[in-house]
């Protein structure tokens, strides 16, 4: 599938910026717009890393606010990561969409956020301001879960996954992207998410076996 493909289903300055990085549309991102992705469904993306993910994501958060739709929010599970993805994407859409970081004060509303259209954070901190009840969060209509795969870790999966069962239960019609390369139950998974699954193999370097011993690596046929 072709870029070209889905322009009449992208807003004109999404297809633009996209236009500029991307021709053929890998494999995953080609499953996730035939589950969905551009009618705004909730989708569970489990495929290797590097092979294409983060754009499914991508796509969701910035065509819902070109649209008009509401707000985006992307969920990452460390400040270093939230603050590179939040950079990646002010110089991408730069003079198209308000991009704005929240990973500090626990304490605090961040009132500041309700001129912004997408806002990168932690679990930690979007846990945080559910809690003060920031009074911008009903205008949120996608969010994305990078990691997602951490709701099983023993320190941070219970806030993940109490913050996503609250989304869920106060935003209707939320869309959710989940983004992982490693679920061992992917469809309990989707089916908790009320998602739909987007599984692939393909990725960009294929993996090889091997043994180092002596200087040199023996690979396995």
């Amino acid at each position: 599938m072709h870029i070209n493909d889905i322009k009449d289903k992208l807003p004109g300055d999404l297809y633009e910026v996209l236009s500029k990085s991307v021709g053929e549309l890998r494999s995953c991102q080609e499953k996730a717009v035939n589950l969905g992705l551009l009618e705004n469904k909730s989708l569970l993306v489990c495929t290797p890393t590097a092979s294409g993910k983060t754009l499914v994501g991508e796509i969701a958060l910035v065509k819902c606010v070109m649209e008009g739709r509401g707000k985006g929010i992307y969920i990452a599970p460390l400040k270093a990561l939230a603050s590179e993805k939040y950079n990646d994407f002010k110089k991408k859409y730069a003079g198209l969409i308000r991009s704005a970081i929240s990973i500090g004060d626990l304490d605090s509303v961040d009132s500041y956020l309700s001129e912004y259209d997408i806002i990168f954070c932690t679990s930690e901190k979007l846990d945080s301001l559910i809690r003060h009840s920031a009074p911008w969060l009903k205008y949120v209509k996608t969010v994305v879960v990078d990691e997602i795969h951490l709701l099983n870790d023993s320190e941070r999966g219970p806030t993940l996954e109490i913050t996503l069962t609250l989304l869920k239960s106060v935003l209707p019609g939320l869309q959710l992207v989940g983004l992982s390369a490693t679920i061992g139950n992917p469809d309990e998974l989707a089916g908790w998410l009320g998602a739909g699954l987007v599984l692939d193999s393909w990725r960009p370097v294929k993996l090889k076996k091997g043994v180092y011993f002596g200087g040199r690596v023996e690979f396995f046929d």
